[in-house]
């Protein structure tokens, strides 16, 4: 991914809570000549076996995903490949009303995280099963109400062989937060205030992004 200077994150944090908050990731993979690329969505998250809490810096990390079986990805998936995981975070257009200035142009302020890593994929079924369980506790701990699984373990147990599981050995980051950073700061400060004026909660998570921007 292309990311000027003034786009990158203040600290590498800002990726963490990013993938964290955002982790509905595109996996990418090249297929064959004949059939092109693969791009599958899929829930991402931490290996609790590595990391007790999300580390600190993502590269050195290993995360852990699934797909369905019955998924041609999958099939295409190579052992030992390099992957590339993409996270998307808070975005919102930006009107060149905003600005109050003449000659202006329209962009569009956005977070991104693009992974890249080398895939493993898991056979075994007990494993598959614990990276299932794994992704329930993470985000039932981060998004849910605290569902305890107990009483559906047999139910995992008779849809598991149709999972197909993964970990990611992450080789390297990049962050892209173009959060009108090129402006001056009057006008950066007018995006803001217009984003986190807005009823929709995409703009008002961007401008509290723009909010922890270090200032100068």
């Amino acid at each position: 991914m292309f990311v000027p200077s003034q786009y990158r994150e203040p600290d590498t944090s800002w990726m963490v809570d990013l993938v964290r908050g955002n982790p509905l990731a595109l996996l990418v993979t090249n297929g064959k000549p004949e059939d092109g690329p693969f791009a599958t969505h899929l829930p991402v998250i931490a290996d609790p076996d590595r990391h007790k809490e999300w580390p600190p810096a993502l590269v050195g990390s290993t995360l852990l995903g699934h797909m369905n079986r019955m998924n041609p990805h999958w099939e295409a998936l190579e052992h030992g490949s390099t992957v590339l995981l993409t996270f998307t975070g808070p975005h919102a257009y930006v009107s060149p009303t905003v600005y109050q200035v003449t000659p202006a142009a329209p962009t569009w302020n956005f977070t991104s995280v693009h992974i890249r890593g080398t895939v493993q994929k898991i056979d075994s079924l007990e494993e598959t099963l614990e990276v299932v369980k794994a992704t329930v506790r993470a985000f039932e701990a981060d998004f849910g109400a605290g569902w305890d699984m107990t009483e559906s373990l047999d139910y995992f147990r008779r849809i598991v062989p149709g999972v197909g599981a993964f970990r990611i050995e992450v080789t390297g980051a990049d962050g892209m937060f173009k959060l009108s950073q090129e402006q001056p700061p009057e006008v950066s400060d007018r995006v803001r205030r217009s984003f986190g004026g807005r009823e929709c909660s995409r703009h008002r998570e961007t401008a509290a992004l723009m909010d922890r921007l270090p200032q100068d």
